[in-house]
């Protein structure tokens, strides 16, 4: 995932980080809507013009910072019974929210911004969050795997708008999960066509 308009290293990458880092206090100070690019800059001791050459607006400076937080996450490997590693991996995907409201009231207002750069990023982290579920849930159909990551999209909007907590998100989607997946792992073979007798 590529959390900024450009590849950076060495003092660049380092900017970035600074910019990312600040951007997360920024939030816990003031809130999104009095947050901007400049107040970030002038946070983490940068120039505006030099946080625009990464960061086009401040929803696609939040949309870099979700994605990064999920990029740290560990992977999962399936192991043990699959109900135990869907739960922890819903409930590892939704701490990267819960351990921050503050960003998560922001993401969530993010979701809805027309940009061409925080689109990119946002479907990077749909994509993201899709792939963790279903290596989760292993050999399952495509409509279950799409069923799932959209009962999660429309989960994190309620919790991020404070209609639904977190610890009941990450319960109302392992169950989700596991009732797909039971579906998926006890569905029968479809009948195979009998051959008509000659003669």
């Amino acid at each position: 995932m590529e959390p900024v308009r450009r590849i950076v290293d060495g003092r660049r990458a380092d900017t970035v980080q600074r910019l990312m880092a600040a951007a997360v206090e920024e939030v816990r100070a003031v809130g999104f809507p009095e947050m901007s690019v400049r107040s970030v800059a002038k946070r983490a001791g940068v120039s505006p013009a030099t946080a625009y050459t990464y960061f086009a607006s401040k929803e696609h400076l939040i949309c870099a910072v979700v994605g990064e937080k999920l990029q740290e996450l560990p992977d999962h490997a399936p192991s043990g019974s699959a109900p135990g590693v869907i739960a922890e991996t819903v409930r590892s995907v939704v701490r990267v929210f819960s351990d921050e409201p503050e960003m998560t009231r922001a993401y969530t207002t993010v979701l809805l911004a027309d940009d061409p750069e925080v689109n990119r990023l946002r479907d990077q982290i749909g994509a993201e969050i899709a792939s963790r579920l279903t290596h989760a849930l292993g050999k399952t159909e495509r409509a279950a795997a799409d069923g799932i990551t959209m009962a999660f999209v429309g989960g994190m909007l309620l919790a991020g708008m404070g209609y639904l907590s977190f610890d009941d998100l990450v319960k109302r989607l392992t169950a989700i999960a596991e009732m797909f997946h039971a579906a998926g792992a006890g569905a029968p073979e479809p009948a195979r066509p009998r051959r008509q007798r000659r003669g």
